[in-house]
C-alpha cells in the first residue's frame, strides 16, 4: 500500500471551535511530490464512488482503532478534500486534536493502492491518473519527505513483478521497503557495480546515504549464522 504525505501548509487543516471536526487536504492535485509522482485531477472519483469513504488513523496505524471518521471526502478542483470529526472521550483522539490546536501534528497523508493500468510514467516520475482503491486518510506527525513508508504487509506481491528498470527499482525499495530517498538511490548505484550492464556508475553518492547503507548491512550481518 502506497502513502503519500502532505505538510500543514498543503493540508490547510482547519479547526471548528472545540467539537474535534475540522477539514482539509488530504492530496493536492497537479503538483510533483517527493517520489516525483503527480496526481491528476479526478483520480479518485472511481474509488469514492465504488468503495466509499475511507477510514481515519493516526501515522497509517491500521491496526489501532480509528482516532475518528471522515464525513465527507470529495475531489475539487485543488484535490482531494477531506471534512471529519474525531471521536468523542477516545484518548488518543483527544491528543491529536490538542496536538492539532497547537501545530505540533502538522501533516495528512492518503493511504492506497494503485494497478499497473492507473498512472503513466514521466521523465521525474508517474502521472497517476486513477486510484484502484484509497483505503485510508491519516493525520501524520511528520512531512512528505521523511513519513512516506510502505505497510509490507499490506503490500501486492505483483509490484515486485512490474519492476523492469532502475527507475522502477529505487521506487520499489521506497514504496515496498520503506527506505529513504537517498538510501534507494544508493542500493541502486550498488546494484549496478555488483551487477554490471555497461552503464556508467555515478560517483556522487550522498555520504550520509552510504552511512545508512552501512548500518543496514551491518543489521543484516548481524543476523546471519556464523
Amino acid at each position: 500500500m502506497l502513502k503519500k504525505n502532505l505538510s500543514l501548509n498543503d493540508c490547510d487543516i482547519k479547526m471548528d471551535g472545540e467539537n474535534g471536526t475540522f477539514t482539509g487536504y488530504a492530496s493536492v492535485f497537479g503538483g510533483v511530490d517527493s517520489y516525483g509522482d503527480t496526481i491528476e485531477k479526478g483520480a479518485f472519483e472511481v474509488t469514492l464512488e465504488k468503495h466509499g469513504i475511507p477510514k481515519m488513523f493516526l501515522n497509517h496505524e491500521g491496526w489501532e482503532l480509528p482516532i475518528g471518521k471522515w464525513q465527507e471526502v470529495k475531489e475539487d478542483d485543488h484535490g482531494l478534500w477531506v471534512s471529519g470529526e474525531l471521536t468523542p472521550g477516545n484518548t488518543k483522539s483527544n491528543d491529536v486534536y490538542a496536538s492539532l490546536k497547537h501545530g505540533t501534528v502538522d501533516g495528512l497523508s492518503i493511504g492506497f493502492y494503485l494497478d499497473k493500468d492507473d498512472f503513466e510514467e514521466t521523465e521525474t516520475g508517474r502521472l497517476i491518473k486513477r486510484v484502484t482503491r484509497l483505503v485510508e486518510a491519516s493525520v501524520v506527525t511528520f512531512p512528505a519527505d521523511t513519513s512516506a513508508r510502505v505497510d509490507l504487509a499490506s503490500v501486492k506481491s505483483g509490484q515486485i513483478e512490474q519492476v523492469t528498470s532502475e527507475r522502477d527499482f529505487e521506487r520499489c525499495l521506497r514504496d515496498v521497503c520503506g527506505v529513504s530517498k537517498g538510501l534507494a538511490q544508493a542500493l541502486v548505484s550498488r546494484a549496478k557495480i555488483v551487477f554490471p550492464r555497461g552503464e556508467p556508475v555515478g560517483d556522487d553518492i550522498d555520504v550520509k546515504a552510504l552511512s545508512e547503507l552501512q548500518r543496514v548491512l551491518d543489521r543484516f550481518q548481524d543476523k546471519i549464522p556464523q
